[in-house]
């Protein structure tokens, strides 16, 4: 018998909660990405993530920053962290990197990549605040296995935020912030600090994705969990 098969890498593609959908480039985020992502993306992927910055600062990811408004404004209103924005749509990446040069912003990374796949790869206790803002909820029951907040999600988080650390989602699909909130709860490193619907933190500005919820009548949830300590 041959045993070779035995060894064969599975090829199998882990379910992602994003789908890569082009968007209409305008001429002026055409020319950010070529001419400013070079200069805010990320060297080294596999590298810490704080390596990436020549100061000992606070780090925060966000996962998901859509057109960037609010990392670029979230950068300025808290310019004593450092910060490293996941987001693959290019267009939304486009008017980042415009607002981020703009504003001489220097404590942002842009990372056009699977924040999973990265996540993956990061130290343990090694980041001080996750934040998803406003992710596909998928709301299709046949489509939930692509949401971004699930056991396996949890677990990572509680594994990456340092002692102390947070994990802040905001959704406007309130049967998401319930996914969230029993998920999240079910995780025995991360303790509720009064999910699923606090008060909007003073570091969250309102975004383009929850005033157009808000207008179609949809509700705005924000959740919060703090990584233990013991």
């Amino acid at each position: 018998m041959n045993d070779a098969g035995d060894e064969r890498p599975d090829r199998r593609r882990r379910v992602r909660s994003f789908v890569r959908r082009p968007g209409r480039m305008t001429p002026a985020q055409q020319r950010a990405l070529d001419d400013l992502l070079p200069r805010y993306r990320l060297a080294d992927p596999t590298a810490p993530l704080a390596d990436e910055f020549e100061r000992p600062a606070p780090l925060i990811v966000e996962i998901g920053c859509g057109n960037g408004d609010a990392l670029c404004w979230m950068s300025g209103n808290e310019p004593e962290s450092s910060f490293v924005g996941f987001e693959v749509h290019e267009p939304g990446v486009g008017r980042l990197l415009r607002c981020l040069d703009a504003n001489e912003r220097t404590n942002v990374r842009v990372a056009m990549l699977d924040a999973v796949e990265v996540l993956q790869g990061q130290p343990d206790a090694s980041i001080d605040m996750l934040r998803v803002y406003f992710p596909d909820p998928w709301p299709k029951k046949r489509h939930h296995k692509r949401r971004l907040v699930s056991p396996s999600f949890a677990a990572m988080a509680g594994r990456l935020l340092r002692a102390g650390g947070m994990l802040h989602l905001a959704t406007d699909w309130v049967p998401y912030a319930e996914w969230m909130h029993e998920v999240l709860g079910a995780e025995p490193t991360l303790e509720n600090q009064g999910s699923p619907d606090i008060e909007r933190p003073a570091w969250r500005p309102e975004t383009h994705f929850e005033r157009r919820g808000l207008k179609r009548g949809h509700e705005v949830r924000d959740l919060l969990y703090r990584a233990r300590s013991d």
